[in-house]
């Protein structure tokens, strides 16, 4: 503990660290008076060296820091200790008895390192101070709790291609929040974590270096690298940090210019106007930028007829026409032309020629000319008085073309108005057709023109014919297609020739444009796209789909048609590859067992064996009854329960055979003469009388069948009091029935009188 000495007599206070260190002892000396006035020793006051905490202290209880002790205290209680300054009462505490110093709160040095204390020792009873106020510093001791960190990362950073090894690529630069001071906390190490083996990183400066030479940008043009700093000089322990950084390798020239053909053929027609563009040839360059600039060159045979310059937006050779073509005269020309590199790269001049040639043939197609006169300017004399048809001089003109057509000449007559002269269409000979002046008019400026002895009359077409599909197109839809996928492409022809060319636009009929199923995308370039607006389709639910589709040409006025596209509904691999298209048949699930299946197939057998024996039954209904043995037909008693239709069923049964045999039947019948009515005969002859007459019946009835049977009639007998009940008489007569008199015939009738008499019943 440092001590001073001072005039007035003090106690010495004392300062015990927390690590038990004390304070180094100072003394000094201080006169009074004058020289030969005696030095007096004085008691030592307090001067205080710092504390040390340990920061981000997690124990419960709270921190030890130290010890402030005074002489004055004797240890009887009546020195109190005081602490004031940075955090004397939120962070450090005193016990006021002891002198003891702690630290109620973890303590971070990244936030504050130290904080400045102020202590002083008072009188307990009266809060003298025994010891004057002293200050001292409590120090926030660092631990390895901040990993490094690239502020300024993610980098981006370039280097030149084919580099040589160990080029400077960038400098990263990590910092640690940690004391630099105190310990290794703070010493950061880098190394690469990603990127190797063509980039390095320098452990101590972090500077990135290549480490492969003559990276080709051509090949890989962009590296990420990731570069790991980590303190604790990289000892196990230390925390880390890590940044990305981007290397990009710029261009240089060093690929030369190459053709991709030595040889190129165009053909041009003669009559192609001077500074017209003959071609186009580029050279390609893998390099990009100014390193790709070409300069291209005519070596051979085209110096003078062509030129060629450099399209600066796509680095292509334009060869331009620089004076007239004559097929007549040179029919093909063979160019060489040459490519160089604009802006060529000593350092790498020795990986070969940065140049390269390719051979470009001309050809020239005939044109047809017009014919040339041998001379553009004739002067030719004729004397005023000249007859009518003397030849005055004549024309000469020759086709340049190799066919060499006859030329046939003739006057422009607007130029000879009043017709004075005459030309022969085949020779060119002028000659006069009329009197001429000289005082009227003494000169005549006359156009002779020449044509070649052939017409060609082209017909001028006009929009007279719609679009429509270009092919007839069979497109298949999978059933697994996926919304918005293109299932077939479609295109247009015309048969009109616009002299613009053709223009089709593409659309859906306003009726099905609205639809779930499919709608069309017009590509403007005379295509359009089928495109499906939903998945999901099933053969199932329908296997043909037909699209309308409206094509409109772009003539004056506009032509349109409705082409049908039919759709089919696949079943298609997993590539999209239709397997089968089409109906699908039924089929029974997989799981059915062979028991279910026989049960099935009886029920369905049972049904058709069912509905034979209704067939079978109906049809035997209208054969005629067969008895199986010899009975008395009056003793014969058919009993059924059917349920007659009443009056108006003329269907289940042959009214006309179950009549009453009282009515006289209808002689048309009968193909023999009058009957005696059955009412008025015995009853063994009405019998009789109808048996016979059924049996002529069946003779003549071409559905009987071929042999002796026995056949039952409904028949009903006379004699009854009550006459006939039955309604079937009643088909025989329109007059009204009287059931009047049922009331007369006691209880049993009482049901049938009330339902059939007139309501007035004597059992009533």
């Amino acid at each position: 503990m440092a001590k001073h000495w001072v005039r007035r007599t003090l106690g010495c206070w004392g300062l015990i660290s927390a690590s038990g260190a004390s304070g180094t002892q100072n003394q000094a000396q201080h006169t009074a008076g004058g020289p030969g006035e005696l030095l007096r020793r004085h008691k030592r006051s307090w001067v205080w060296n710092q504390f040390f905490v340990l920061e981000e202290y997690t124990g419960e209880e709270p921190l030890y820091v130290g010890k402030l002790h005074s002489d004055v205290d004797k240890g009887d209680g009546k020195v109190k200790y005081v602490l004031s300054g940075e955090g004397s009462t939120s962070i450090f505490t005193i016990d006021e008895n002891t002198g003891d110093i702690h630290a109620t709160k973890r303590l971070d040095r990244e936030e504050q390192a130290y904080y400045t204390l102020q202590a002083q020792a008072v009188d307990r009873l009266t809060n003298i101070p025994v010891e004057p106020r002293s200050e001292f510093v409590v120090k926030v001791q660092d631990i390895n709790d901040n990993e490094p960190k690239f502020l300024d990362g993610p980098y981006m950073a370039g280097v030149p291609e084919m580099s040589a090894l160990g080029t400077t690529v960038v400098q990263v630069a990590a910092t640690d929040a940690d004391d630099p001071t105190y310990g290794n906390s703070a010493r950061v190490v880098y190394s690469i974590i990603s990127g190797q083996p063509y980039f390095s990183v320098d452990p101590k400066t972090g500077v990135v270096r290549t480490a492969l030479p003559n990276m080709d940008r051509e090949v890989k043009d962009q590296y990420v690298l990731v570069i790991q700093a980590k303190d604790m000089v990289g000892q196990m322990g230390g925390l880390s940090g890590t940044t990305s950084v981007t290397v990009t390798l710029t261009d240089v020239n060093d690929n030369p210019p190459r053709f991709s053909r030595k040889n190129y053929q165009y053909m041009v027609p003669e009559s192609l106007p001077v500074a017209s563009v003959v071609a186009r040839v580029k050279a390609l360059d893998n390099d990009i930028g100014p390193n790709a600039e070409m300069e291209y060159r005519i070596m051979e045979d085209g110096p003078g007829v062509f030129n060629i310059t450099t399209d600066e937006d796509t680095q292509e050779g334009i060869i331009i026409l620089q004076k007239p073509l004559d097929f007549e005269s040179k029919n093909s020309f063979n160019l060489r032309i040459e490519a160089t590199n604009r802006n060529i790269d000593p350092a790498f001049v020795h990986l070969g020629s940065f140049s390269d040639t390719t051979s470009v043939k001309v050809t020239v197609e005939d044109v047809n000319e017009p014919p040339v006169f041998s001379t553009q300017l004739s002067k030719m004399v004729v004397s005023e008085d000249a007859r009518v048809g003397i030849s005055i001089g004549r024309v000469s003109a020759h086709d340049p073309d190799s066919s060499n057509s006859a030329i046939r000449y003739s006057i422009d007559r607007n130029t000879d108005l009043e017709r004075f002269f005459n030309v022969d269409a085949l020779s060119g000979v002028i000659s006069t057709a009329k009197p001429l002046d000289r005082e009227v008019n003494s000169v005549h400026n006359l156009t002779i023109l020449a044509m070649e002895s052939f017409a060609v009359i082209t017909v001028l077409d006009i929009n007279d014919n719609p679009p429509v599909f270009a092919i007839e197109y069979e497109t298949l839809l999978c059933e697994n297609a996926s919304p918005g996928q293109v299932i077939q492409t479609i295109s247009a022809v015309d048969k009109d020739e616009p002299p613009s060319g053709h223009r089709f636009y593409f659309a859906l009929p306003l009726s099905v444009a609205g639809n779930s199923n499919f709608t069309l995308r017009d590509n403007k370039d005379n295509t359009a796209s089928i495109v499906t607006k939903r998945g999901g389709f099933r053969r199932r639910e329908q296997v043909l789909y037909r699209l309308p589709v409206l094509i409109v040409d772009s003539g004056s006025p506009a032509l349109s048609s409705t082409n049908t596209l039919s759709v089919s509904v696949c079943d298609c691999d997993s590539d999209g590859v239709a397997q089968s298209c089409g109906a699908v048949a039924y089929t029974l699930p997989a799981g059915l067992s062979t028991g279910a299946l026989v049960a099935i197939l009886g029920c369905i057998i049972t049904l058709l064996v069912m509905v034979l024996l209704i067939v079978s039954m109906r049809r035997r209904k209208k054969e005629p009854l067969i008895l199986e043995e010899e009975r008395d037909v009056r003793e014969n008693i058919v009993r059924y329960d059917d349920e007659g239709g009443g009056e108006e069923d003329t269907e289940a049964f042959d009214m006309v055979a179950l009549r009453n045999l009282n009515v006289i039947r209808d002689p048309k019948v009968r193909s023999s003469s009058s009957l005696p009515v059955y009412k008025t005969l015995p009853d063994n002859v009405v019998f009789r009388e109808f048996i016979w007459d059924r049996l002529k019946d069946a003779d003549v009835d071409p559905s009987a069948p071929p042999y002796d049977s026995l056949q039952t009639y409904a028949f009903e007998g006379n004699g009854s009091v009550a006459e006939s009940l039955s309604s079937l008489e009643s088909l025989s007569t329109d007059s009204e029935q009287n059931y009047d008199y049922l009331s007369n015939w006691g209880p049993r009738f009482k049901k049938l009188a009330d339902l059939y008499g007139d309501g007035k019943s004597v059992f009533s």
